[in-house]
């Protein structure tokens, strides 16, 4: 029996017995049933390495290791080589001989932030500015992999975990980054090019029916990635049934949580018009009700599947007062955040994504902001921060190696002014950040 079948089964006599505790129990990806096991995925870039023998030790700062335990007051971490050797408290952390001293009183020191979902859209310049600011790994969820090879030549980047393409059905959204999908072989073909060219997971866009979603959830498992959608067309609950790992956009949601014929005339306009899912997604939120049946039941399954969600509210955000912004919008969006809320309380394991740019966010603080909307969405600065670091890493499948400040993991690490438990806000005030044991310069304004 699989490891998913059997937490779906304990979760469910749990809810049926009306207990709570299988809502945080991580359901952890293994490799198909039979198979042997797969190494996690890697990033496609060769980040620089320091010299293997220098030591840095940040002292004095105060530690959020991401972990989610409180935080350690007067920390002291030691970085030899590209590894984290030593992370806690001065007092039982001492300070290696000839090690350079990084004084960090007044500021926090964090793992570096992992972005979920990261778009380029032709900014070349875009990938150095945001590990400027502290984002160290990130995802694109849709593009040519070759489309970062000028990101590349031009510096120190983020770790690049890429999917490739969006894998999509005929009259894609995004032609030029979709490669088309028309059955189960060709699905099967796709997947298997991608992860021959790098990619560490697959995108499915939502023109493709659930018989394919199907398809390249089993052959992305077999090749040792993960699969993720865009959904629009397809039931979300049907499409985690088939095997996705994770959900990109809190839209995605949006026909699973209406009724039917709601949802059927919302799936046809979409099949007819790509466009149509830009005002579409506002009027069936304004709708949704957080208390209805079939909201719990999605969210249980989640919470039951391990299947991880990135909102990426920024890029839906519409507010009173916005240029433009209608009534409908206003209150779709208010519904996009109370759903965050009641899927983190559910126990769903939500992640922060940026989508890369955002209507409300200057260029390159984008990551910053979704941390600020889902703050206020109620989450609290501390899971904020965790799903950025290490549940982001989980989601990767790179949590052997990133997303927390212990020893033994890649040194990957931001320093910031100013508690970011206390106010979010003081993530945007980056002093420096450490990538794979190497400085890469304070932040630079834009």
């Amino acid at each position: 029996m699989s490891i998913r079948l059997r937490v779906l089964r304990v979760c469910l006599a749990a809810t049926l017995a009306g207990l709570s505790a299988c809502a945080s129990t991580p359901v952890q990806w293994a490799s198909p049933e039979g198979q042997p096991k797969l190494p996690p995925p890697r990033e496609i870039n060769a980040v620089a390495r320091p010299d293997a023998a220098h030591c840095a030790a940040i002292v004095g700062a105060t530690l959020i290791d991401g972990r989610g335990g409180p935080p350690v007051r007067d920390a002291v971490v030691v970085v030899r080589g590209d590894r984290i050797v030593a992370a806690g408290a001065r007092g039982a952390t001492d300070v290696p001989a000839g090690a350079e001293v990084v004084r960090g009183a007044g500021l926090w020191v964090l793992p570096g932030l992992i972005d979920a979902h990261f778009h380029l859209e032709g900014d070349d310049g875009l990938p150095g500015v945001i590990l400027q600011r502290g984002v160290t790994s990130l995802r694109e969820p849709g593009n040519w992999i070759e489309a970062y090879d000028a990101a590349r030549k031009l510096g120190p980047t983020p770790r690049l975990f890429l999917a490739g393409p969006l894998l999509d059905g005929p009259y894609p959204a995004y032609p030029e980054n979709a490669m088309l999908v028309r059955d189960a072989a060709e699905a099967r073909w796709a997947v298997d090019q991608l992860v021959e060219r790098g990619a560490s997971a697959i995108k499915v866009y939502f023109r493709l029916p659930l018989g394919l979603v199907e398809e390249i959830a089993k052959a992305a498992h077999a090749r040792g990635v993960i699969a993720v959608a865009h959904l629009e067309t397809v039931d979300a609950a049907a499409a985690v049934r088939a095997g996705l790992d994770g959900i990109e956009h809190i839209t995605s949601l949006g026909t699973a949580l209406v009724p039917p014929r709601e949802a059927e005339r919302y799936r046809q306009s979409v099949i007819a018009d790509n466009d149509a899912r830009v005002p579409g997604r506002y009027e069936i939120f304004r709708g949704i009700s957080l208390a209805a049946p079939r909201t719990r039941a999605l969210l249980g399954l989640l919470v039951a599947r391990g299947t991880f969600l990135t909102p990426t509210l920024a890029i839906f955000e519409r507010r009173a007062g916005d240029a433009g912004a209608t009534e409908t919008e206003v209150r779709g969006f208010e519904n996009m955040m109370k759903l965050t809320l009641a899927a983190r309380r559910a126990g769903v394991r939500v992640v922060v994504g940026s989508h890369g740019k955002a209507p409300g966010a200057e260029r390159g603080w984008a990551y910053q902001h979704e941390m600020e909307l889902l703050v206020e969405s109620g989450l609290s600065p501390m899971e904020v921060l965790v799903a950025g670091t290490l549940e982001n890493a989980r989601y990767f499948r790179v949590d052997d190696r990133l997303g927390s400040v212990e020893p033994g993991k890649l040194a990957d690490l931001v320093l910031v002014e100013g508690d970011p438990l206390a106010d979010i806000r003081a993530m945007r005030r980056v002093k420096r950040v450490m990538l794979n044991g190497r400085w890469v310069g304070p932040a630079q304004a834009e």
